[in-house]
């Protein structure tokens, strides 16, 4: 087994008992999955059908590798498949149709045939696999009324384009060339892809929990996914939103202002995926950003939205919609170019200017360069977080500016403290980090 060998542990090696430990994580993940299966309306099998099922998976391998039988397998699963088979009735086929009608058997089939298997990887050692293979299968099967409704609120576009990016994304990238093209080695078709499934990845969580929630959600919640989103887009939504409601100018600001911090801890996730090496620097530039950014937030806190209170819609694009992933993947590899281009000819000059410019709109483009330049050796640390800290100035420069032009003087003096304490933060923030090197 993997990890903890219990044999060993309870001294059962070299005894009639050796294999009960095997067997009782088997019974253990067929009590799991059957617990949920007990809880239907007349299921094909309950807990004690899934208990023993697991247990038949591993001993149909005991079996099998003693006799040297490994057609057992095969057998054990198409014994375990004649349940489907079985004739079975409900309360409906007697006549009585007060009573609640079974479910259809089909997923407790499956699920039954899922739990012999993982009997028959716990008796070939993967039971730390086969433990949480049972733990996501049984959520999978009671989350169905969570996912249900997740599918019902969920567009046919949106879901259209979820598996566009799926296929895209399991199809594409493995065959996609890793390695370098063009003029400075600048292009590698496999990194832009990556980046571009990182990024929307990150997004849609953030998109679909919008989605979901709508109005339930709380000004918190709703910076803290609208910087998961797009920090630029939810800036734009609710500077409208204060302008057009002035009523409304202290949840807007509460809104864009965590949108705008929560790209900084986003940016370290990035950092952390892409450039472990580089994570500790990022993290001490961006986060002291951040905790200071908050401190002109947390009065706002403690107070709460009327409960007539409107709030904006948040008309967001699917983050994983064809247009924008491949727009996005044109973007970076534009941005890469120029930034690898003008790192060459100018030095690290250049790739503060394509800093200064590509971040006023974006900053995931040109933080995403950086770390890939960082990480191929071509600039040094501190051409890196000063890059990104100049992408996060013209970032932060140009929604101040959306803010005063879109939702008034009023509303651009209230988030002036936090973006101008979050930009002092990421100063001394850089300062720290560059000494450490």
């Amino acid at each position: 087994m993997n990890g903890v060998d219990l044999a060993t542990f309870f001294n059962l090696q070299g005894t009639p008992f050796a294999f009960l430990p095997r067997l009782a994580v088997a019974l253990a993940i067929g009590l799991l999955i059957g617990v949920e299966r007990e809880r239907k309306r007349h299921p094909l099998a309950g807990i004690r059908t899934f208990a023993l099922t697991a247990l038949f998976g591993s001993l149909t391998g005991l079996l099998a590798d003693l006799n040297k039988l490994p057609a057992l397998v095969a057998v054990g699963f198409i014994v375990m498949a004649a349940f489907g088979f079985l004739p079975h009735s409900h309360p409906a086929d007697r006549g009585d149709s007060s009573l609640p009608v079974a479910e259809p058997h089909s997923t407790t089939l499956i699920a039954l045939l899922i739990t012999y298997v993982l009997g028959l990887l716990i008796w070939h050692g993967d039971a730390s696999l086969a433990v949480a293979l049972g733990v996501a299968t049984t959520a999978l099967l009671y989350l169905k009324p969570e996912l249900t409704g997740i599918l019902q609120k969920l567009s046919r576009h949106d879901l259209l384009s979820v598996l566009q990016f799926i296929a895209l994304s399991f199809i594409v990238l493995p065959i996609l060339p890793n390695r370098s093209f063009g003029p400075y080695l600048a292009f590698n078709p496999h990194v832009v892809w990556l980046m571009v499934v990182l990024i929307a990845g990150v997004s849609l969580s953030g998109y679909l929990l919008m989605h979901l929630l709508g109005e339930r959600a709380s000004p918190t919640l709703l910076g803290i996914l609208g910087g998961l989103v797009s920090s630029t887009a939810t800036t734009f939504v609710y500077a409208r939103a204060a302008r057009d409601k002035p009523t409304s100018t202290s949840m807007a600001k509460q809104v864009i202002l965590l949108a705008n911090l929560v790209q900084f801890a986003r940016l370290v996730v990035l950092a952390l995926v892409l450039l472990p090496a580089a994570t500790k620097w990022v993290a001490l530039m961006l986060l002291p950003g951040m905790a200071i950014g908050l401190i002109p937030i947390l009065p706002d806190w403690s107070r709460h939205r009327p409960a007539n209170a409107e709030q904006p819609a948040m008309e967001l694009s699917n983050p994983t919609e064809l247009k924008l992933a491949l727009g996005f993947g044109v973007v970076f590899a534009l941005v890469m170019f120029c930034a690898a281009w003008l790192n060459t000819e100018l030095g690290s000059k250049g790739l503060y200017a394509v800093a200064l410019i590509s971040g006023i709109n974006d900053l995931n483009a040109i933080s995403l360069s950086a770390f890939n330049l960082f990480g191929d050796q071509r600039i040094a640390v501190t051409a890196m977080l000063t890059a990104v800290a100049l992408a996060v100035a013209a970032n932060t420069a140009f929604k101040f500016g959306a803010i005063l032009s879109l939702g008034g003087v009023a509303l651009a003096r209230q988030c002036l403290p936090s973006l101008s304490a979050s930009l002092i933060g990421i100063a001394v923030g850089g300062w720290l980090a560059l000494q450490t090197l």
